[in-house]
């Protein structure tokens, strides 16, 4: 989400109250742009991406500023209770308030292996192209401190699909280990 937050910090200058836990702007849409931004460190131009509301899940330590600035664009959010992000407790928020039921991950590998860690994800869809960047340093699609995940949960292939240009669509149903 952050290469489609390209504005710059721009909180108003007379904030008044915030609501906290969480604000919805928006609450008739069929689909949602959720982001996950710890820190608040995403500022937006506008209230959706390519059409959709967006949602901005939150540290429990942001600042009032930031989130008085993210309801004057028309932003919603909601605001962790709990010093570490309990996604878990978001995820129900979401589901209780706006009615969402299902997620699609497209975040970076460590927002993904906390989705995984905390038994979140029930699929797994990859697509594999016949094509190789290996660069030192590129992240994987989902990682998850030192320990990692392995032993963790069980992937079961439920489809295998070939694709145009030799890509392939790989689904698997995910399940604690």
């Amino acid at each position: 989400m952050a290469e489609m937050s390209k504005a710059a910090a721009h909180p108003p200058a007379h904030a008044g109250k915030v609501e906290r836990p969480h604000h919805f702007a928006r609450r008739d849409a069929g689909t949602h742009a959720v982001a996950l931004d710890a820190s608040g460190k995403l500022h937006f131009s506008k209230p959706d991406v390519g059409g959709d509301p967006v949602v901005v899940l939150l540290g429990r330590d942001v600042a009032d500023s930031h989130l008085a600035e993210l309801a004057g664009d028309g932003v919603s959010y909601i605001v962790s209770e709990t010093a570490e992000i309990d996604l878990a407790a978001m995820l129900d928020v979401l589901g209780r308030e706006l009615g969402i039921r299902r997620l699609l991950l497209e975040g970076g590998a460590d927002i993904n292996g906390s989705f995984f860690a905390a038994g979140l994800v029930d699929e797994l869809s990859l697509l594999v192209a016949p094509a190789l960047d290996a660069r030192a340093g590129n992240q994987g699609f989902v990682e998850f401190g030192e320990t990692g995940l392995a032993g963790k949960m069980r992937l079961s292939l439920t489809s295998c699909q070939t694709l145009a240009h030799g890509a392939v669509h790989l689904r698997y149903a995910v399940s604690p280990a």
